[in-house]
């Protein structure tokens, strides 16, 4: 069996982090995801509101570093849970259980550059975000001294291959 789900949009509001009775961390966000398609009537495309849980580290890190209106990137896995209200009725409500999280943009494109992709911090990993892109992000390598470069002429027979 298979559940997995990945969704990208932006906070709907603040993260909201508590603790369980034990000290576990957990934060309760929801994420705003645009549909790929537009309504039929009048072609304006529908938004999506997606209730999400990120527990231990993982939770922390999304309330310390996201805010509302952040672009985020999700990967977990779909729970439904069952519950009473305060009538006794049984409901049932789905959330996404947050395994990975991943900026949706990065800090330059928030403050108006353009820049892709993010930095991670999965479920697995411990300490500090990682500095490097995880998702979809293109990094420029950085410049070689001149020296190991040689300048080669339009001649084609100077190829290695």
């Amino acid at each position: 069996m298979l559940n997995h789900i990945v969704i990208m949009g932006r906070l709907t509001r603040d993260p909201e982090l508590r603790r369980t009775g034990t000290g576990i961390a957990v934060a309760s966000f929801s994420v705003a995801v645009d549909r790929d398609f537009g309504n039929r009537e009048s072609g304006e495309k529908e938004t999506d509101f997606i209730d999400c849980v990120a527990w231990r580290q993982t939770g922390e890190f999304v309330s310390k570093y996201f805010t509302k209106g952040s672009m985020i990137v999700v990967s977990g896995r779909l729970q439904i849970r069952s519950w009473n209200d305060k009538d006794g009725n049984k409901r049932r409500t789905a959330e996404v259980v947050a395994d990975n999280v991943y900026f949706g943009e990065s800090k330059r494109s928030n403050e108006g550059g353009n820049a892709y992709g993010g930095n991670t911090y999965g479920g697995n990993s411990y300490g500090a975000a990682p500095a490097a892109p995880a998702y979809g992000g293109y990094s420029a390598p950085a410049a070689a001294p001149a020296s190991d470069f040689a300048m080669l002429d339009d001649n084609d027979a100077q190829l290695p291959f």
